[in-house]
C-alpha cells in the first residue's frame, strides 16, 4: 500500500476527539482521570474521561464507536481547547492501522516557511470563538535573543553624544563559560516569569546557568545555584577592605521546606474572580447582630413536621428563605452593572448562589429561580446542590447566572466575615456562627441564641439606604420567623 493510500485509509478509519469547550469561555481543561485505555472497545455517548476546568469537573462522553487507537496525554496535564487529546479506530475489523513510511513523508521545510504554513492549519480545528492551538504544550516558540544595545547607540538614540572612551585601557574580563547543557547559542533560556526576575535582581545571565527542570527549564535552584559562587569572592573582598568579618552568604531561607504548587483549576479561577470584583466594584458592608431564637425553634418544628420528612432543614434553608422574601421586598436589589453597554440590568429572577468549599476550592453554584420556589422545594435543591459540590460533579452551567449569593462562614465557628461579590452579581450574604450569648429580651437579660450577618453589595447599584433595607429585612425575618407568612 502506498503512503498516499494509507494516510487515506488511516482518515477514515481514525478519528480524533479534542478538548471540548465544557463551559463559557473556557480555553483549558486538566485531565484527572482516564476511564479507557488503548486497545478497549468504547460507543457513542460513552464517558472516556474526567477534565477540570478553571469551574467544575466534567466527563467527557466520546461521539464514536470503535477502539480506542491512541491517549495523547498523561492525566494531570492541562490541555488547551480545540487540542486532540483521544482517537478511535471506528473500523478495527479492517485489521492494523497501516502506518505511513517515514521515507514518505514530505522533505521538511525551512523553519520560517514551516511556521507560516502551520498558522493555517492550526485554524482549520478551532472551536468557535476560540484562536488557534496549534500545539498541546505550554511552552512558547524560542527566540533568538536581541543584539545588546551598545552605550554609545543608546546615548545616540537618547539624543545625546555618546560618552568619550577611557583613556586608559580597562582590562575585559573574559566571556562566562557557557555549561554544555545550557540554551545553545541564539535561542532563549526556558524560564518562568520569576525565575526570570530572580535572576535579573541576583544579576545571573539565564543563558550561562545549566537547567536541571523537566523539559531543560531552568528553576530557582538552578538561579541560586549560579548565583552562590559569583557572589561569595565578591563579598568576601568588600568585606575584607572594610575591614568586617567574612560571613557566610544567605541565598535561600529553607527553601527544602517550601512546597511550590501550580495555580490552576478551580482556585486560579477563584482567585482571578476575586481580584476582578474586588477591582471593578466599589464594595461596601454592612453588619447586624440578631437574636435568632425564635428560628432556631422553628427549625426544631420543621424536622418533626411529616410533610418535610426526608428533607434537610436547617438554619441556613431559613436564612436563604429570609433573604429571598426581603429582595422581593426591593426587588431593585436584584440587579447588575452593564459596564459595556452603561446600563443597569434589573432581573425578575433571583438566582440564589451558595458558596460551597470542595477540596478544589470554593465554587458558587447557584438554584435558579429560588425566588419562586417553596420551602420543601428550597430544601431540597439547597441539599442537591451541597453533595454535588462536595462530589465535584457540578456543572459549569449550575455555576453561571447567579444574582445574589450567600456564604455560610458560620459553620467553620466564625461570626462574620466581609465578603467579596461574586462577579456580576449586586449583593452577597454572610451568615456567621449561632452562638448562646446574653441579650436583653422583653426588659431582661437572658441568654438567647445570636448571630451576625454582613451584607456586601456593589454601591453603584445599591446605595446605603436600600443596603440597609435590605439587611434589616433579613435579620426581621429572622428575629420573628412568622414574618415569612405576612411579607411572602
Amino acid at each position: 500500500m502506498t503512503a498516499g493510500t494509507a494516510g487515506a485509509a488511516n482518515a477514515q478509519r481514525i478519528r480524533e476527539f479534542k478538548m471540548p469547550d465544557v463551559g463559557e469561555g473556557l480555553t483549558e481543561a486538566e485531565i484527572l482521570k482516564w476511564y479507557v485505555r488503548p486497545g478497549d472497545t468504547v460507543t457513542d455517548g460513552q464517558v472516556v474521561c474526567e477534565v477540570e476546568t478553571a469551574k467544575a469537573a466534567v466527563e467527557l462522553p466520546i461521539p464514536y464507536d470503535g477502539v480506542v487507537h491512541t491517549l495523547n496525554f498523561d492525566e494531570g496535564t492541562t490541555v488547551d481547547v480545540g487540542t486532540v487529546i483521544i482517537s478511535v479506530d471506528t473500523d478495527p475489523g479492517a485489521g492494523p492501522v497501516q502506518e505511513q513510511p517515514a521515507e514518505a513523508a514530505a522533505p521538511a521545510a525551512p523553519a520560517a516557511d514551516a511556521e507560516e504554513e502551520a498558522e493555517p492549519q492550526g485554524r482549520q480545528a478551532v472551536l468557535v470563538g476560540y484562536g488557534a492551538a496549534p500545539s498541546s504544550t505550554k511552552r512558547r516558540a524560542r527566540k533568538p535573543q536581541p543584539e545588546p544595545v551598545t552605550a554609545g547607540l543608546q546615548a545616540e538614540l537618547n539624543g545625546r553624544a555618546a560618552p568619550a572612551p577611557p583613556a586608559t585601557p580597562v582590562a575585559v574580563p573574559a566571556p562566562p563559560v557557557v555549561p554544555a547543557a545550557s540554551a545553545p547559542v541564539g535561542e532563549r533560556p526556558l524560564a518562568k516569569p520569576p525565575v526570570r526576575k530572580l535572576a535579573k535582581d541576583l544579576g545571573i545571565d539565564l543563558a550561562t546557568i545549566a537547567p536541571t527542570g523537566p523539559g531543560g527549564v531552568i528553576t530557582r535552584d538552578d538561579v541560586y545555584a549560579a548565583a552562590a559562587p559569583a557572589e561569595a569572592p565578591a563579598a568576601a573582598s568588600a568585606e575584607a577592605e572594610a575591614g568586617v568579618p567574612a560571613v557566610a552568604p544567605v541565598t535561600a531561607f529553607d527553601a527544602a521546606r517550601e512546597r511550590r504548587v501550580p495555580i490552576k483549576g478551580v482556585r486560579k479561577a477563584t482567585a482571578q474572580a476575586m481580584v476582578a470584583s474586588a477591582f471593578t466594584a466599589p464594595h461596601v458592608t454592612e453588619f447586624i447582630t440578631v437574636d435568632v431564637t425564635r428560628t432556631m425553634k422553628l427549625v426544631q418544628e420543621l424536622k418533626q413536621d411529616p410533610d418535610l420528612a426526608g428533607l434537610r432543614i436547617n438554619p441556613l434553608l431559613l436564612v436563604a428563605k429570609a433573604f429571598l422574601v426581603a429582595i422581593r421586598r426591593h426587588p431593585e436589589v436584584n440587579a447588575a452593572w452593564d459596564e459595556a453597554n452603561q446600563e443597569i440590568v434589573y432581573k425578575d429572577y433571583i438566582n440564589l448562589g451558595i458558596a460551597a468549599a470542595t477540596p478544589r476550592g470554593l465554587i458558587v453554584p447557584n438554584i435558579k429561580d429560588a425566588g419562586v420556589k417553596t420551602l420543601p422545594q428550597l430544601a431540597t435543591e439547597l441539599a442537591e446542590l451541597v453533595a454535588t459540590a462536595r462530589e465535584g460533579k457540578t456543572t459549569p452551567a449550575a455555576m453561571t447566572g447567579g444574582t445574589v449569593t450567600i456564604t455560610n462562614v458560620g459553620v467553620f465557628g466564625v461570626d462574620t466575615g466581609t465578603p467579596i461579590l461574586n462577579p456580576g452579581e449586586s449583593a452577597i450574604l454572610a451568615f456567621g456562627a449561632i452562638k448562646l450569648q446574653p441579650w436583653v429580651h422583653k426588659g431582661k437579660i437572658k441568654p438567647r441564641q445570636v448571630t451576625t450577618l454582613a451584607l456586601s453589595f456593589d454601591h453603584r447599584l445599591i446605595d446605603g439606604e436600600l443596603g440597609s433595607k435590605l439587611l434589616a429585612d433579613v435579620a426581621a425575618v429572622l428575629e420573628r420567623p412568622k414574618r415569612l407568612i405576612t411579607w411572602a
